[in-house]
């Protein structure tokens, strides 16, 4: 299967990715950064001192997704919750740098922004700070969420629906939001926290390896234990397509039920594995719209998540970064030396 993939074929479906309108669903997280320095350990308890040169903030959780989209060259619509807060504010900024429409995050005055605070020093998180619900929406503002939705699903060519578990997407909220897209006609890539079942319809799923276990409710330890667990995922969610990301292993990919196929990732130095999974089902997702198969979007995908992780922290790819990657990726596909 691997030795039809073409770099002309790929590169195209890349440079396709600005023709393209996804419409991302999930939870929204302030990602802050405080970068510092280490030079000594505190005399007050054997911790270190960081002595912080900068910060900044960027968007996480689902936002990175939107991040990524948007980076790889496409347009994003938004749709998500955050607090009437400094830090909800915040994202809406951030939000609207990137030209995102507003009227896809609804405030609630009832919960606090999700928001991540990471001290990194010399390249290395030292520790991190989480401040967050993960109680469900209140109904109206899953109500004006689900509005939303339907505002923005007619100019979609497809969905990433991105569970992070802050409550943005209780159970109910996730089935009536799958029924406006499936009567819109939007192909819905999923990539789920814990319960696959409100997710009936969708067209691809993407967990990791600890996912998939969780999900499929058995121990995975050979190929064939992934094949049996891909199979049941894809009969919970009614035939999706199955990705499972398996880390410097790459990818193993699930459409019927068979054995799978197995996509191989290049070697690379890894700085920071934060955010890859957004950059790949950024990537799956509109390299799928964009017309290619299966095979061809994971081989993207692996190329795309190969520049992030070569990153420090929560970061993303651009198409040219991508097509650098391309040969690399391909080779890897196909099982080649690296």
């Amino acid at each position: 299967m691997a030795a039809r993939l073409d770099a002309r074929r790929l590169a195209k479906l890349v440079h396709s990715f600005r023709e393209l309108r996804l419409l991302v669903l999930g939870d929204v997280v302030l990602d802050e950064y405080l970068w510092g320095d280490v030079e000594r350990v505190s005399p007050e308890a054997p911790v270190p001192v960081v002595h912080v040169q900068r910060e900044s903030m960027v968007l996480g959780g689902a936002g990175n997704v939107v991040r990524n989209v948007i980076a790889l060259g496409a347009a994003c619509d938004f749709c998500t919750a955050v607090g009437d807060d400094r830090a909800g504010e915040r994202v809406l900024e951030l939000l609207a740098a990137l030209g995102v429409d507003a009227r896809g995050s609804v405030r609630v005055a009832e919960r606090p922004t999700t928001r991540k605070t990471r001290v990194v020093a010399r390249s290395q998180q030292i520790v991190r700070f989480d401040r967050e619900t993960s109680e469900a929406l209140p109904t109206s503002a899953a109500r004006a969420l689900l509005a939303a939705i339907d505002h923005f699903a007619p100019r979609a060519h497809g969905a990433i629906v991105e569970d992070y578990g802050k409550g943005t997407l209780a159970a109910g909220t996730v089935r009536a939001a799958m029924r406006k897209l499936q009567a819109h006609g939007v192909p819905v890539a999923v990539d789920p926290k814990e319960d696959l079942s409100p997710y009936r319809g969708a067209s691809l799923v993407k967990p990791n390896l600890r996912e998939a276990e969780a999900l499929a409710g058995m121990r995975i330890r050979s190929n064939a234990d992934l094949a049996k667990a891909a199979l049941r995922l894809r009969r919970k969610l009614g035939g999706a397509a199955v990705v499972v990301t398996r880390g410097a292993e790459g990818m193993a990919l699930f459409e019927g039920d068979g054995s799978g196929c197995f996509v191989g990732t290049p070697r690379r130095e890894v700085f920071d594995v934060q955010g890859a999974g957004d950059t790949t089902i950024a990537a799956l997702s509109l390299a799928l719209r964009a017309g290619g198969s299966l095979l061809e979007a994971a081989v993207v995908a692996n190329a795309a998540a190969g520049v992030v992780v070569g990153k420090v922290g929560t970061a993303t790819a651009t198409p040219d970064e991508v097509l650098e990657a391309l040969p690399a990726a391909i080779a890897a596909a196909k099982g080649e030396p690296r």
